[in-house]
């Protein structure tokens, strides 16, 4: 019986992000035996190292506004073309961060191997932030704050059109989990995108059963399948404290996992980012460990 086949690309980038640390993710995400446990689910795992990242030492900020983009739009090319790669042969595509700005490259490269079937694809982004800044509306220009504008065909012209594919995928195949820090201007960004967008409040009120499975149901209607990109600020920091931008009142332990599982549970995963994690601030690498157990969960560990 064939095994289905995980491609993983750590991206050790961490020019898009305001603060130092991320770069070392991926190390931290291999340290907790990632590949041997996915193998132990069953599933044959490729990995194709990291890609290779300028150091900001050696780069040129460029516009303020869109800091480091030349060399940002570099590294997601490569990741793309890796992704692409990967979801040709219907491999599932793991990308391992780094900030969360390399999603422009997987989920570009996943949308585009399946655009060339004449196939859409959805994406489930569990995030405290919504990641829909432009260069125009960014108080910072760190470009980990403009990814998914970029993948709905806004943000950085360097990334929205990376690949020659843009948009990426449609905001009505798009769902916003988890968002509880939004900037000024991105609030109007989000309302007018036609992206589904739950805040904290919302999972709160309703509880994450019920959000995933309404998000779910909404945004697979039409596509092939679906890319789950998490940024690991979404979960409350008493939880995975090791995060670049961690923000109070996230999602606990226990929700994360119904999340991941009901992703699971879907049958429809394409692909999957999990970004952010930074060693520096963590504690025993427990946030690592953690982005791994929800890996295993969206890729079909279950209690039972």
């Amino acid at each position: 019986m064939s095994r289905r086949a995980v491609d993983i690309v750590g991206v050790p980038l961490d020019l898009g992000a305001g603060r130092r640390g991320v770069d070392m993710g991926p190390s931290a995400f291999r340290l907790t035996g990632l590949t041997e446990r996915l193998e132990r689910l069953g599933y044959a795992v490729r990995d194709h190292g990291n890609v290779f990242v300028p150091q900001p030492e050696t780069s040129v900020v460029g516009d303020t506004h869109k800091r480091y983009i030349g060399e940002i739009a570099g590294v997601c090319g490569l990741v793309m073309q890796i992704a692409h790669d990967a979801a040709t042969r219907d491999a599932l595509v793991l990308t391992l961060g780094g900030d969360h700005s390399i999603a422009a490259g997987s989920i570009g490269g996943v949308a585009a191997a399946h655009a060339a079937r004449g196939h859409r694809i959805s994406v489930l982004w569990i995030d405290a932030h919504a990641d829909m800044n432009t260069p125009e509306t960014s108080p910072s220009g760190n470009v980990h704050g403009m990814p998914l504008a970029a993948v709905l065909g806004h943000g950085p012209r360097e990334l929205a059109d990376l690949g020659g594919l843009s948009p990426k995928v449609r905001p009505q195949n798009v769902a916003l989990v988890g968002i509880r820090e939004l900037d000024e201007h991105e609030r109007d960004l989000v309302r007018a995108s036609g992206v589904y967008a739950y805040t904290m409040a919302d999972v709160d009120r309703r509880g994450i059963s019920d959000v995933i499975d309404e998000a779910l149901n909404h945004i697979l209607e039409g596509t092939v399948g679906l890319h789950v990109s998490l940024d690991v600020d979404g979960i409350d920091p008493d939880v995975a404290p090791g995060v670049g931008t961690p923000v109070r009142g996230g999602l606990d332990y226990r929700e994360s996992h119904l999340a991941m599982e009901m992703v699971a549970e879907s049958g429809q995963l394409l692909g999957m980012d999990v970004v952010e994690v930074n060693p520096i601030l963590d504690r025993g690498n427990s946030t690592a460990e953690l982005g791994t157990e929800l890996i295993l969960s969206a890729f079909g560990k279950s209690i039972l």
